[in-house]
């Protein structure tokens, strides 16, 4: 058995790793599909909360922009982008670095979406039991971003 303190061989870290793996998978797809279900009374898709949540923490940002910091396809993100403002929660503004690609910007009325379904899964969240510590959170951040640094150069078009 490995001291908590010392780092974890290759060998020891791959399966240990697997079981944060085999949680996170199922922890995202019910926040997925629970947001899913308030879909009709907030009317946001679970793809444009994204574009939308991106946005507000980025600013204006292109279509292939947002493809790269989602890992999605850049025909995904379009049809999310144009349910968005189909909805009137994005707009198309000029883009000064490239005329061919516009810059997708929040509306009033998307950053009112956004909030409001940000608060929500804040409530939802609240919910977890307290006995979590900030070192806690700071550690399952800190493992997640090393497992994601692993997968950065996966194409998803």
């Amino acid at each position: 058995m490995t001291d908590e303190n010392t780092p974890l061989a290759s060998d020891e870290l791959a399966p240990r790793l697997m079981e944060v793996f085999a949680l996170v998978g199922p922890l995202y797809r019910r926040v997925l599909r629970k947001v899913e279900q308030a879909e009709p009374i907030e009317g946001i898709s679970v793809g444009v909360r994204a574009v939308l949540d991106l946005l507000r923490g980025h600013g204006p940002l292109t279509v292939p922009q947002m493809g790269r910091a989602q890992a999605l396809s850049r025909q995904f993100v379009q049809r999310m982008v144009n349910d968005a403002a189909a909805r009137g929660l994005v707009e198309s503004i000029p883009n000064p670095a490239h005329k061919r690609s516009s810059l997708i910007r929040l509306t009033d009325g998307g950053r009112a979406a956004i909030d409001a379904v940000t608060a929500r899964e804040y409530a939802l969240l609240a919910q977890v039991r307290g006995d979590l510590r900030e070192a806690d959170v700071q550690t399952c951040v800190r493992v997640l971003t090393r497992m994601l640094e692993v997968f950065d150069d996966v194409d998803v078009d």
